[in-house]
């Protein structure tokens, strides 16, 4: 399948890649065929811009929102990186943060908002990473859901 035409039936349009905000790199290629990408926020240029804990300033269904704007993120950085998001044999595992209000325990649900996309874009097979979804009490800049990803790259 590929990438792009599945992106295009899901009417997904990549955005700029995100600019570091710190002394790191968004991609890091390790081995022969890993990367890593570093924590992406969900703004997206053109988008209204959500801030907050989720359960707090912001309902479940924002964070998930919130989430998938996230995994669009980091598909704009791998595409910047890689040249082709077909190169991509495998997502292995997604880690996920998200600002919470105290009384708030639904991490995971928020979470499937990006593992939703990833999952529409890859498929069962290449998209359905392992996950950990930890909620915090703050996030840079204040953005509800933060979200890495480690990859498997194609021969």
């Amino acid at each position: 399948m590929d990438v792009y035409a599945r992106m295009r039936e899901l009417g997904l349009e990549l955005g700029k890649p995100t600019q570091a905000g710190g002394i790191y790199s968004p991609v890091r290629f390790y081995g022969e065929k890993m990367v890593y990408t570093s924590g992406t926020g969900g703004v997206i240029e053109g988008l209204s811009d959500k801030t907050g804990r989720v359960g707090k300033d912001l309902s479940l269904e924002e964070g998930q929102e919130m989430a998938r704007r996230c995994a669009l993120n980091l598909l704009s950085n791998l595409h910047a990186a890689l040249g082709d998001l077909n190169r991509i044999k495998k997502v292995v595992k997604m880690l996920a943060f998200v600002n919470s209000a105290d009384d708030f325990f639904q991490q995971p649900m928020v979470a499937n908002g990006a593992s939703k996309l990833i999952l529409d874009v890859f498929g069962e097979e290449a998209g359905l990473p392992a996950r950990s979804a930890i909620g915090v009490n703050v996030l840079p800049g204040n953005i509800p859901v933060e979200i890495e990803l480690l990859l498997e790259l194609k021969e």
